[in-house]
Order: structure tokens, then sequence, then C-alpha cells
């Protein structure tokens, strides 16, 4: 099976309006921009997007925010983005804001195939509301499902052909969970290379879960936030 496709256009062609699409990355690091603006420039609509934050208001997902092609965010944290506030309080936007935990345990549930787990994080809280409860051993826990995504769209610094994947430090973050999890995932990575040339020990994502590669470019790499000090 051919996974590579020669870009993020191509890569997204089948992406239609109403599609619910997983995003990986944390802050601004590791997030798929190539596949993110191609989603920009096609247009679609109505969309449900699971991601740990919203990005800002000029990059990442706060592009598809500013076109109003965002119908649903699901994410945990969304404190850098002014338009996602603006959209949230004038009831523009659908909002579903979970624990960080609860994020991932839920991706992870998908990627294995699990359709629910129960979980600590968010009893006796906003979270709880209209969730099943359970007891175990003397504790409450709430009933949380799996994702249901059509397609997980990842960024990885290295990958084969065959779709195996590495990524760099810290821009591991969400991205192995949300390869896993989406029927259809497809994978931008900074550098293509053939079969045989990562070292399978090293390989955080295998190439079982990925249906498309490519290799982007023009990456940014923002920084959300830059904290300096003078020196002495």
């Amino acid at each position: 099976m051919n996974k590579v496709v020669a870009n993020a256009d191509e890569a997204i062609k089948d992406i239609e309006s109403g599609a619910t699409l997983m995003l990986g990355g944390f802050g601004l690091c590791g997030i798929p921009e190539n596949c993110i603006t191609a989603i920009v420039k096609k247009g679609i609509q109505n969309l449900t997007c699971i991601s740990n934050n919203a990005g800002v208001d000029d990059f990442g997902i706060g592009l598809m925010l500013q076109s109003r092609q965002v119908k649903k965010m699901i994410s945990s944290y969304v404190g850098e983005n002014a338009e996602f506030e603006r959209q949230l309080l004038s009831g523009e936007l659908e909002v579903e804001l979970l624990p960080q935990g609860t994020l991932a345990t839920r991706c992870m549930a998908s990627g294995y195939g699990m359709p629910a787990v129960y979980l600590l994080a968010g009893v006796g809280t906003e979270v709880a509301e209209g969730k099943e409860t359970r007891n175990f051993k003397g504790k409450d826990y709430l009933l949380e499902y799996a994702f249901d995504s059509d397609f997980a769209i990842v960024k990885a610094w290295k990958g084969d052909t065959m779709g195996n994947l590495i990524f760099k430090d810290t821009a591991r973050n969400f991205n192995p969970l949300m390869a896993m999890a989406g029927k259809i995932t497809i994978a931008e990575v900074e550098e293509l290379v053939q079969p045989g040339e990562l070292d399978p020990n090293f390989i955080h994502v295998p190439g079982i879960y990925v249906h498309r590669i490519f290799q982007g470019s023009n990456y940014e790499k923002r920084i959300e936030q830059r904290t300096t000090r003078k020196r002495n």
C-alpha cells in the first residue's frame, strides 16, 4: 500500500464539511501546520476539532477559527486565543472543555478500541454534569466515551514511506495518541525517508496506524510565549 501523498492538499482532499478532526500538538509545539493551512484554503465548514488547545489568533487552529470553519472545539486549554474567546462568549462556537488527562485518555481509548473508560478526574464538578457515575471500592468514577473522529492529523519530525513516525522532544505530546485514534490518520513530517532508515528502537508510532504521509515544508515552529531574563 502506497501511503505517500504529494502534499497537504492531496492529504486532506476528502475531508468534507461536518467532519470530526483530531489535531495533534500542544500549544504551538508539534502542530500540523501544512494541513491546517490546506484546510483553511479548502474552505470546509462546520468542523468539530479535538485538540489540546485552540492555537493563537493568527496561527494553528486559530486560522480555522478566524475563517469560521469550526463548529465545535473539544479541548483542555484555550486561554491564548482572543477570537476563540469572542466566539465562545457570543454563542457562535460550541465548546467542550475537558481535564487534560481526560482528553488524553479518551484519545488512548479510541486507539485501543475501547468504547469507554472510567476516570476520577472531574467527579463532583461541572465536567460530571449529565455523565454516568459508578462507584469502585468506595470511589466515584465518571464514564467517559472514547472519541469518534473521522481523521487524525499529526506532525512528526521524521517518518518513512511505510508511515512509521518519530517525534522530537516535546512535539511528541498528543501526537502519538491521536495518530492511533483516527479512522484515517494523516502525518506530515519534516523529513521523509525510506523503510529501514529509522531505528526501530526509537519509533513512536508504528506505520500500521498511519494511512497517508507527506514531507511538509516552510515550518514556522512558532513559540507561543517567549520569556527572557537579563544577563548579568
